[in-house]
C-alpha cells in the first residue's frame, strides 16, 4: 500500500509519514500540489492524504488534477481550519475528512478503511 501524504506544513507532512511508516506504511511526501501531481505521474499510489488548504493550489483543486491522472486512487482530506462549504465538498468527494490536529491512530484507522483493510 503506497501512500503520497501533501501539505505546506513540511515538518508535520515528513512526521505524518515517517509515523506511517513505522506502522508499516509506505507513504511519501510533498509540500505543494505541483510536486504532488509530479509525484503521481511517477508513482502509483493507492490513497493520497490531502490537506485542504495550502497555498496555489486548495486540496480539492488538487484531487481533481490527480483524479485524471489516477482515477482508481482514494484520498482522506485533512484541515486545520477549513470552511463549512469545504468540509461538505471535502466530505463528499474522498473517503473522509478529517480536522487537525489528527491522532495517528485515527488516521491509521481511516486509511486502512479506505484500502479495504478491515
Amino acid at each position: 500500500m503506497k501512500i503520497l501524504l501533501v501539505d505546506d506544513e513540511a515538518e508535520l507532512v515528513s512526521a505524518l509519514a515517517e509515523r506511517l511508516s513505522f506502522r508499516g506504511f509506505e507513504a511519501q511526501w510533498v509540500s505543494s500540489g505541483d510536486e504532488a501531481v509530479q509525484k503521481v505521474h511517477e508513482n502509483d499510489y493507492d490513497l493520497a492524504v490531502l490537506d485542504v488548504k495550502m497555498p496555489r493550489m486548495s486540496g480539492l483543486e488538487l484531487r481533481e488534477k490527480l483524479k485524471k491522472i489516477r482515477p482508481a486512487m482514494k484520498y482522506i482530506f485533512l484541515s486545520g481550519h477549513g470552511s463549512e462549504d469545504d468540509y461538505r465538498a471535502g466530505a463528499a468527494e474522498a473517503v473522509c475528512y478529517l480536522v487537525k490536529p489528527v491522532k495517528i491512530e485515527e488516521l491509521v484507522e481511516k486509511i486502512n478503511q479506505a484500502l479495504g483493510r478491515e
